[in-house]
C-alpha cells in the first residue's frame, strides 16, 4: 500500500474554466500579446493569469507578477497595469489570488495573509522557469490590499528583486485597528473575533459560508467620500467585473480573522531588494503608505507622492497612475 505522505511532487494543475474572450474592464492593446496561463501555489492551488508579452518581443524578458487591489480580479486594475508594463518592454502576469476569480481552490472567496503572499511567490516561481524571462530580472507590483501583501512577499522571497506597492494597504493593520486606527483596543478587536468565530459555528451547521458583502448598494448618501470613491469604480461601467468580490457579494465574513492575528512587515528593516511606494495625497489610504515606507531601510526604497490623488484614482486612471515611472524605477532596479 503506497504511503501519500512520501510524495513530493508538485499539486496536479487544476482543470479550469477561462474565458477566452476579451472581458477586461480595459480596452485591448494592440502592442502586446495576451494569453491564458496556470501555475500552481505551494498550497496546491491553481492559480489563473493572463499574461501580456510585447509584441514581436524576442529573448529573456524582465518580468513582472500583478495582483490586486484586494476583492478584485485580474480584469480590473492589476490587468490595466499589466499591460501598460508589457507596452514598457516588460513580460508581465496579471493573477487571480487563490480562490478567487478564474483560479481554483475551495471554498470561493476566502482570504488568507499567509496563503496570499505565497501566491505572488508562486507567481515567481512560475516566471523564473520560462524561457522567455530571465531569471535574475523577476518583479512584483501590488495595488491596493495587495500592496501590503507584495512589500511582505518581498521580505520572505529575496528573488524579487524590485517591489511596487501602489495606493497600498496594511490588510492587517486595518482589519486589527480598523480605519485610520480607530478602534485599536483589545475589547474591539475581542469583539471582531467573537462576532466571526460565532459566524463560523453557523457556517459550519448550515454548510455554507455566509458573504460579507461587496461595495455597498445602493450607496447611502452620508457615506465617506472614500466609500463613494470604491463605488464608482466597483459598482459603474468603469470598473465592474461579475467574478469581482469587491463588484458583487465580496467575501466570505470570515475571511478577515486570520489578518487581526498576523502582522505584516515585522521584519522590514531587514529588506534588502528594491520597493517603490506609490500613493496619492489626497488618498484615504496614504497614511498606509507613509508609515509602512518609515519601516523600510536602504538606499533603493523610494516614496512617490501623487499629489491631488485619491485611492482608486491610482486604479485606472492612465492620465494620474505615473506608469513611466513605476517603469523606469523597475529598468533601474531590475537591472542591477
Amino acid at each position: 500500500m503506497n504511503n501519500p505522505n512520501t510524495n513530493t511532487s508538485l499539486a496536479p494543475v487544476e482543470k479550469l474554466e477561462l474565458t477566452q474572450n476579451w472581458d477586461k474592464v480595459f480596452p485591448e492593446s494592440d502592442k502586446v500579446d495576451h494569453s491564458k496561463v496556470v501555475f500552481v501555489n505551494r498550497y496546491g492551488v491553481t492559480l489563473a493569469a493572463d499574461m501580456y508579452k510585447p509584441k514581436g518581443a524576442t529573448g529573456k524578458l524582465p518580468a513582472i507578477a500583478v495582483s490586486g487591489p484586494f476583492g478584485a480580479v485580474k480584469e480590473q486594475s492589476s490587468g490595466l497595469y499589466a499591460q501598460q508594463l508589457a507596452e514598457r518592454g516588460f513580460l508581465t502576469i496579471a493573477f487571480d489570488p487563490s480562490f478567487t476569480g478564474e483560479s481554483g481552490g475551495t471554498p470561493r472567496r476566502v482570504a488568507s495573509p499567509d496563503i496570499n503572499v505565497e501566491d505572488f511567490s508562486a507567481a515567481v516561481d512560475y516566471l523564473m522557469n520560462r524561457e522567455d524571462v530571465d531569471s535574475g530580472k523577476v518583479g512584483i507590483l501590488g495595488i491596493c490590499g495587495w500592496g501590503g501583501i507584495a512589500i511582505q512577499a518581498a521580505i520572505n522571497d529575496p528573488r524579487i528583486k524590485a517591489t511596487v506597492a501602489s495606493t497600498m494597504y496594511d490588510m492587517t493593520r486595518v482589519n486589527a485597528c480598523g480605519y485610520f486606527d480607530s478602534e485599536n483596543t483589545a475589547g474591539q478587536r475581542n469583539a471582531k473575533r467573537a462576532a466571526m468565530a460565532a459566524q463560523r459555528t453557523i457556517d459550519f451547521r448550515n454548510g455554507s459560508y455566509m458573504r460579507a458583502g461587496g461595495v455597498v448598494d445602493p450607496l447611502p448618501e452620508d457615506a465617506p467620500q472614500f466609500v463613494k470613491d470604491y463605488y464608482a469604480y466597483y459598482k459603474t461601467p468603469r470598473g465592474y467585473h461579475v467574478r469581482s468580490g469587491n463588484s458583487t457579494d465580496g467575501w466570505n465574513a470570515t475571511s478577515n480573522l486570520p489578518f487581526i492575528n498576523f502582522k505584516f512587515f515585522g521584519y522590514a528593516d531587514e529588506l534588502e531588494s528594491a520597493v517603490l511606494i506609490v500613493h496619492g495625497d489626497k488618498a484615504h489610504s496614504y497614511y498606509f503608505g507613509k508609515d509602512t515606507f518609515a519601516r523600510l531601510k536602504g538606499d533603493n526604497k523610494q516614496m512617490l507622492t501623487v499629489k491631488g490623488a485619491s485611492h482608486c484614482d491610482l486604479y485606472d486612471r492612465l492620465d494620474i497612475i505615473p506608469m513611466d515611472e513605476i517603469a523606469a524605477f523597475y529598468v533601474e532596479n531590475l537591472n542591477k
